[in-house]
C-alpha cells in the first residue's frame, strides 16, 4: 500500500501528519506537484514534480496509483476517477470519498461550479479547523490500522 497526496493544494499541516505517519507507520509516501516540494529526509517519503498544466499532476496521479493505495485529495473529479481505479480517497478534511456518495460530491460540485459561472459569488472553501485536521489524522488512523489487520 502507498499513500499519494495531489499536493498543489494540500495544507502544510496536513502534509506534516502525513510525513510523520509515514516515518511512524513505514508507509511510502508520494507528494505529486507541478512545483517543487521540500519533504524531509526519508526512505518513505519522496516527492515527484510533473510539468505545469491543467490536470498534470491528477492524470499522473491516476496513471501510476495501484488498486489498494490512499490517495489524499480535495480534488472531486480526481477522486472519482480513483474510486473507479480500486483506490481510496481520503480528502485533506478527513472526508472519505466511495463509490457510494462520490456521484453526489460531484453533482454538488457542479452545481457550484455553475453557480460561479453564473456570477454567483458563493465564496471558497472555509479554513482548515484544528477539527479538520483531528478528523484527517483519524481517519488516516483508521485507515492504516485497517490495512495493517
Amino acid at each position: 500500500m502507498h499513500i499519494w497526496v495531489d499536493a498543489d493544494a494540500c495544507p502544510a499541516v496536513i502534509k506534516d501528519i502525513l510525513f510523520r505517519t509515514a516515518e511512524r507507520m513505514h508507509v511510502p509516501l508520494t507528494l505529486v506537484a507541478n512545483r517543487l516540494l521540500r519533504v524531509p529526509p526519508s526512505p518513505y517519503i519522496r516527492a515527484r514534480q510533473v510539468p505545469m498544466g491543467f490536470d498534470v499532476a491528477d492524470r499522473h496521479i491516476v496513471e501510476e496509483v495501484a488498486e489498494g493505495d490512499l490517495v489524499i485529495t480535495a480534488d472531486i473529479p480526481l477522486a472519482a476517477a480513483l474510486i473507479e481505479k480500486g483506490t481510496f480517497v481520503l480528502s485533506p478534511r478527513g472526508e472519505c470519498h466511495s463509490a457510494e456518495n462520490i456521484r453526489e460530491r460531484l453533482g454538488l460540485r457542479d452545481f457550484m461550479e455553475g453557480l460561479r459561472g453564473a456570477g454567483v459569488d458563493i465564496g471558497g472553501p472555509a479554513a482548515l479547523s484544528p477539527a479538520d485536521r483531528q478528523a484527517f489524522a483519524r481517519q488516516l488512523d483508521r485507515f492504516l490500522a485497517r490495512q495493517r489487520s
